[in-house]
């Protein structure tokens, strides 16, 4: 009876943190009426923290209805290794080397292809910026894709919202897509690789090529839909910065790859990213400001993500596993705006003897659905809180970011599932 009676608690707390994401408007228009409580509301409107919140209140009801040990061991079972890899990623993925060297690739690809100069780094870093994602994690990729767009094409006044929207919902699904060209490097692939055999040569040939198409296709459309408001964005001048020593993006680089190299052991990753603290501390005048209050306030998203969801399996792997494998495709992608599209390829790595039909749909269907919603992708939250800075009250509209995903994802669609 308490297992249940907990049960339906974490699927109502899961539910009030989904309408908590859509409503973030309304706690900043409560701070402006009550100046005396503006803090509080400005921390319950911003939607990194929505999880963690409900995450924290479920803890709490934990212990209140099966005591200190159940809930100490609820959460002491929970893998909170995602969260602390993103927090650890973003912050060398972010710091100015890092950001020079993909600049330079950006540069240098843009260089060769028949548009203007604007034209051809926009497309360049909707497409191949995310689709490196596949070989230096999704996460990394997110966030090297949100800060040059941050930073090259969305950081003028007056940049219409239909163009922020469209720029943020193209990114969003193609992070999601281009990470499949290898099977470790995208959250919901990564979850079931192992144990189902997926190597780099089984996801170049059943996805890889498919997402690669879609992520050119969502890139181009975008770039010649907007190219009268990209002609007239004004290149920034970088004259005036001080270039990046060759030895410090090497550092960086070589702590980046380590990072992912060791992305599933904490403890080393940690240190790699402790030795980065003090090494850009040393040499900050190259470093530039590290985003650790974006890539913590992301950490505490994720976690509280990964504490909600534990709780959820109860209802979304029956639902999952009612579905023909055709059906599971175009569920798995509604679903997956709903919960981490890695929940479900995990709940689906959980059942044995799904034929291969069913496990490629599955997948597929998760990473379509990927660019929909701030939680359904890992990285999300990472482009979100790099983003919101550019739009209006600094704040993204959820139902916004799901309309502009819509076309890019039926792009998605149409390569995943029909191609």
């Amino acid at each position: 009876m308490t297992a249940t009676l907990v049960q339906w608690l974490a699927a109502a707390l899961f539910a009030i943190a989904l309408i908590h994401t859509f409503s973030t408007k309304i706690f900043e228009r409560l701070a402006h009426r009550h100046p005396q409580h503006e803090g509080i509301f400005h921390l319950l409107g911003e939607v990194e923290v929505v999880f963690g919140f409900w995450a924290m209140v479920l803890v709490i009801a934990l212990f209140a209805i099966e005591g200190k040990q159940s809930a100490l061991g609820y959460v002491d079972s929970r893998n909170f290794t995602e969260p602390l890899f993103v927090f650890a990623i973003m912050i060398v993925a972010g710091s100015r080397p890092i950001l020079e060297l993909a600049s330079l690739l950006v540069r240098g690809v843009s260089r060769l292809l028949p548009m203007t100069p604007s034209l051809a780094a926009y497309f360049t870093i909707l497409s191949l910026v995310p689709l490196l994602g596949s070989f230096i994690t999704e996460p990394a990729a997110m966030t090297l894709g949100a800060l040059m767009l941050r930073d090259r094409f969305l950081h003028e006044e007056g940049l219409s919202a239909r163009f922020k929207y469209a720029t943020l919902g193209v990114l969003f699904v193609n992070i999601s897509i281009g990470g499949v060209l290898t099977p470790f490097a995208a959250p919901p692939v990564l979850m079931v690789a192992g144990k189902w055999g997926w190597d780099i040569v089984f996801m170049m040939t059943q996805f890889g090529w498919k997402a690669a198409i879609a992520v050119a296709v969502n890139a181009l459309a975008v770039t010649l839909l907007f190219r009268k408001v990209l002609g007239g964005i004004s290149a920034i001048d970088e004259s005036r910065r001080a270039p990046v020593p060759a030895s410090m993006m090497i550092v960086n680089s070589a702590v980046l790859l380590g990072i992912v190299v060791f992305a599933h052991h904490p403890a080393l990753f940690l240190g790699l990213l402790l030795f980065f603290m003090g090494f850009a501390s040393a040499y900050q005048r190259h470093q530039g400001r590290l985003i650790v209050r974006e890539a913590l306030l992301v950490a505490f998203f994720l976690a509280g993500l990964v504490v909600l969801g534990g709780l959820q399996q109860w209802w979304l792997q029956p639902l999952l596993l009612s579905m023909s494998p055709d059906a599971v495709y175009f569920g798995a992608t509604g679903l997956t705006a709903l919960t981490d599209n890695a929940a479900l390829t995990y709940l689906g790595s959980l059942v044995e003897g799904l034929t291969d039909e069913f496990k490629y749909m599955l997948v597929a269907g998760a990473v379509t659905g990927g660019g929909l919603t701030v939680i359904a992708n890992a990285p999300n939250p990472a482009g979100f809180s790099i983003l919101k800075v550019r739009f209006e009250d600094e704040t993204i509209s959820p139902l916004g970011l799901l309309l502009a995903a819509l076309p890019p994802t039926a792009v998605a669609i149409v390569a995943m599932r029909y191609l």
